[in-house]
């Protein structure tokens, strides 16, 4: 661990200068306490590091948990062995990628029956909430059970002991992203409205007690519940696609899903605050998580080992060392497959911006991590289903 200055400690082997004074830039905020913990994965984001754990205590910064409100992972432990995945994957693939749109869900056009009970539930807790998401996305019910694009992610995969897993990453869509774009201008046009002058604009923040606050609070609650429910809803379907597939039901060993973009209340240095972990996993002690790699490298599954000065926290994964401009004038369609070698997965240069080479390390990632989480389990891909 580095300390920077007073907030803002370091567990990032890897950072860049830009990076940094980002970091040192958001731990200004007078309401930061005791301080912003950045993880091993830190990378430039928007207003707010991705790879920061940011306590606030009595305000809160919505740029600091991002756009796609409880973006996190879902993995399932099954009771097959490679042995039972011999021969063409791709049929499997394939299988999986008609079981779940991997657009944005526009071109669905009926809510699919088993999200059914999931989508009335998101309609009542919506309505408790005192809000309409359709105020947002018109079409939120039809993207539950949407993968996207970008760097989300359907798996299976295979641990150190030849046990199959599945393995997958999604938030809260396009809902969650205009729910979290709205709460952004709201606090910035707070900021205007009070002179409150900012180190930058995506800074802004809301204040406990108004109303602007708590109508962020539970708007992004119930974001962070369709990230969850979706994940689950796609999991089932990669669990039936599989049973499909091996010809045998599959019996779930173990079920984890966390998000790794969200704000909680929990209690640091003696005080309540809000954290808010942007591109970070909460790894209190004993608490189980997930670590993804990049699409043709390691994941991995671990525990938390409950670090105070992290704020009960872990990196989230490799994170980003090439933007998606700079990694697709970088690298090549030979080298993407060079990297998939072994890996069934659908060979487009449309995942070159997604190339393992355009991320940090993850070894390295999981090194710095070592006083944060205990590595459980290591996965590796054997099929790779992505977005577009």
């Amino acid at each position: 661990m580095e300390r920077i200055n007073e907030r803002l400690v370091n567990w990032a082997s890897i950072l860049d200068a830009g990076t940094r004074e980002q970091a040192e830039t958001a731990s200004r905020l007078p309401f930061v306490h005791p301080h912003i913990a950045l993880m091993p994965d830190a990378h430039l984001g928007r207003g707010a590091t991705v790879g920061s754990v940011i306590p606030t205590e009595r305000a809160i910064v919505p740029a600091a948990v991002g756009v796609d409100i409880g973006c996190g992972m879902a993995a399932v432990r099954t009771q097959f062995t490679r042995d039972r995945f011999a021969g063409d994957l791709a049929p499997l693939r394939r299988a999986i990628e008609r079981a779940i749109p991997l657009n944005a869900g526009q071109q669905n056009r009926t809510v699919v029956a088993t999200a059914e009970p999931r989508v009335e539930e998101l309609t009542e807790r919506a309505e408790r909430a005192g809000f309409d998401p359709a105020r947002d996305k018109k079409d939120w019910a039809l993207q539950l059970g949407s993968l996207g694009s970008g760097n989300h992610f359907i798996e299976v995969t295979v641990d150190e002991r030849d046990r199959v897993w599945l393995f997958l990453h999604s938030g809260s869509r396009g809902v969650g992203n205009k729910i979290a774009q709205r709460h952004m201008k709201v606090a910035q046009d707070a900021m205007t409205r009070w002179w409150i002058e900012l180190p930058h604009r995506d800074l802004a923040y809301l204040v406990e007690g108004t109303r602007e606050f708590w109508a962020y609070i539970r708007e992004l609650r119930w974001a962070q519940h369709f990230a969850l429910l979706n994940r689950e809803e796609m999991m089932d379907r990669v669990v039936r696609q599989t049973a499909e597939f091996v010809g045998e039901p599959v019996i779930e060993q173990e079920r984890i899903n966390c998000h790794h973009n969200y704000t909680e209340q929990e209690t640091h240095f003696g005080k309540q605050v809000w954290v808010s972990r942007k591109g970070a996993i909460n790894a209190e002690p004993g608490r189980p998580g997930l670590i993804p790699g990049s699409m043709g490298t390691a994941s991995y599954v671990v525990t938390g080992r409950g670090d105070a000065m992290s704020l009960n926290s872990s990196p989230h994964g490799a994170g980003r060392a090439y933007s998606r401009t700079k990694a697709r004038r970088t690298f090549t369609i030979e080298q993407l497959r060079e990297a998939m070698a072994g890996i069934e997965y659908r060979d487009t240069d449309a995942f070159l911006d997604e190339i393992p080479a355009a991320y940090k390390d993850v070894d390295v990632v999981m090194a710095d991590a070592a006083d944060l989480v205990e590595v459980r389990h290591t996965l590796r891909q054997i099929v790779n289903v992505k977005g577009h």
